[in-house]
């Protein structure tokens, strides 16, 4: 499955990820078949390789003619792409969408190849050794798309609230692949139900060797719509359909939107003139029977899980997720902050001469791929990293210049370790810290975070929103002692009774995201601080099984409005 609802009516589709594939391993150039599998998936899943890093080779044949798009939607954590043994594409980074245009394939059968390598390297900056699992394969849905000489490639729609009501700003991009001059339009329309309501149609010329345009409607009034908000998601199709100078339509491309308002204002983040308090959980994809290539069915189970608690919010610890997950939160109401992908990261690792380059990549395609979607309500960036630094304050501020370029919609912050050294807080519109007082160091929560937000108040963060956006404790899953020493589930009651209650008291914090919603993998070097090659500081553990906090959490959660007064 690619979406939770179909892109095209008109353009013609096939979901390669929906059939058996040939995987082989490969080692110095050689390929060793080792049999058929499933797409998406990890090969950490497959007999014998649940701890393999290196090359495979995943193979499959497809029939088509013409010109035809194939998008991969996440491959981890490299891939070069050929089609009857050409190479048409190449891409790094697991958790960001790309594709391969090929023109003028000859009628038949065809032979698609994709060789996949999640090897760490001096030329990935992103993909290290870290505190999560860095996996392999095709691990998320594969398209093949029939094209013609012009299509949509791209819809990005602007929801804008403004003298008590709703407009929208729509901006389109048309790919030509040829040469000649071509005329068209194009006519889009928003879908509620069964009724469908007109909202404009452009021009399109294309002049001689344009293979290129980019057309931006000014506002445009939206009348009888509904607020999207996590108590009533309420959510509309807009249909692009291109046309040629006939009148013929060549062409279409849907997707689901929301009219919602996020902005900030003083200390308080604001959805449509309400403030908010974030209730949340940071979440990998991460799953022993699945590695990060979830199904939909287990992906479902953990917002389950999550609502369940009382939860309004995920953060997509550290990359962009699965669209997949994102249409479900869109259609369950639940706020997403996404970012980009980088954790931890040091100075020197920061000064890879690849770094920025593959930063503002995922950047760039994460946001491209993402800005339809109302439930992502801020945008972020290089987690844990070293924003206490002049050169890493450097990278941190061409990267939100970058954001902002793309998308103005939507806060900008990133996640800060760094107590009372940070100097990235000028670039940001919300300030964010992860804290861990009662696990990494005992002092009192209350007293932690008084402190740390009124150091703030001397920066240039003074007066922005702030957010706790990690806190948490660990807990072996079944380890019970009325002790209630580290590592206990009741010892990890205990330090969020104490963590969250502050929290979410205290009327200058915005609200929190718990580390972490499950227990997850770590790559092998983290053994000798997370017991079982683990981060176990979820509440559920890696089986989704409940510890004693779930309760806990539920009952904190629960008791907490989605909007502060």
């Amino acid at each position: 499955m690619i979406r939770l609802f179909e892109e095209h009516q008109v353009r013609k589709t096939t979901e390669l990820s929906s059939s058996l594939w040939d995987f082989s391993q490969v080692t110095d150039g050689k390929n060793t078949p080792v049999g058929k599998v499933t797409v998406p998936s990890c090969w950490e899943s497959y007999p014998g390789f649940e701890a393999y890093r290196g090359q495979g080779l995943y193979e499959r044949s497809f029939e088509a003619d013409g010109d035809v798009r194939i998008v991969f939607k996440g491959v981890s954590h490299t891939a070069k792409v050929f089609v009857d043994g050409n190479q048409v594409a190449e891409h790094y980074n697991a958790f960001t969408q790309f594709e391969a245009v090929v023109k003028n394939l000859p009628s038949g059968v065809h032979k698609l190849s994709v060789l996949v390598d999640n090897s760490f390297s001096e030329a990935s900056a992103l993909h290290v050794e870290n505190d999560y699992q860095s996996y392999g394969g095709i691990s998320r849905g594969v398209v093949l798309e029939k094209l013609p000489k012009h299509y949509i490639r791209q819809m990005h729609f602007t929801p804008i609230y403004k003298d008590g009501g709703w407009y929208a700003r729509i901006k389109l991009v048309i790919t030509s692949l040829t040469e000649d001059r071509w005329d068209g339009t194009v006519n889009v329309t928003l879908k509620n139900g069964e009724t469908e309501a007109f909202l404009c149609s452009e021009t399109c010329s294309m002049k001689e060797n344009e293979d290129e345009l980019t057309i931006e409607t000014d506002e445009i009034a939206c009348k009888a719509v509904s607020a999207w908000a996590p108590e009533h998601p309420t959510l509309y199709q807009v249909t692009a359909r291109l046309q040629d100078e006939s009148g013929c339509v060549i062409d279409d491309l849907t997707d689901r939107v929301g009219f919602r308002e996020v902005k900030t204002q003083g200390k308080d983040i604001l959805l449509n003139g309400k403030k908010l308090r974030i209730k949340g959980f940071c979440r990998h994809e991460d799953h022993p029977q699945f590695g990060c290539a979830l199904p939909l069915s287990a992906i479902m189970q953990d917002l389950q899980l999550a609502r369940d608690m009382g939860a309004n919010s995920i953060r997509t610890s550290h990359y962009p997720n699965d669209e997949l997950f994102l249409d479900l939160c869109d259609e369950l109401g639940i706020l997403v902050w996404e970012e980009n992908h980088a954790r931890g990261l040091s100075e020197e690792q920061m000064r890879n001469p690849n770094f920025e380059r593959q930063c503002e990549t995922c950047i760039r395609e994460m946001i491209a791929a993402h800005y339809n979607h109302p439930s992502i309500y801020i945008w972020g960036i290089l987690n844990e990293c070293a924003s206490d630094t002049e050169y890493g304050k450097s990278c941190y501020k061409a990267q939100f210049e970058l954001i902002e370029s793309l998308d103005k919609t939507r806060p900008r912050s990133f996640s800060s370790c760094r107590f009372k050294t940070d100097i990235c807080f000028d670039l940001v519109d919300v300030v964010s810290y992860n804290i861990y007082p009662k696990w990494y160091h005992n002092t009192p929560v209350a007293e932690y975070l008084d402190d740390l937000y009124k150091w703030v108040q001397t920066t240039p963060g003074e007066g922005k929103p702030f957010l706790i956006t990690e806190v948490g404790a660990g807990a072996i899953y079944g380890y019970r002692t009325s002790a209630k020493v580290k590592w206990s589930e009741e010892y990890q009651v205990q330090a969020l009774e104490e963590q969250l209650n502050a929290i979410l008291s205290y009327d200058d914090c915005s609200g929190v995201y718990i580390w972490q919603f499950c227990d997850v993998r770590v790559t092998n070097d983290w053994w000798n601080t997370r017991p079982r090659t683990m981060n176990n500081k979820g509440i559920v553990d890696e089986y989704r099984r409940p510890k004693l906090a779930y309760e806990t959490v539920k009952k904190i959660f629960s008791s907490v409005d989605t909007y502060r007064e």
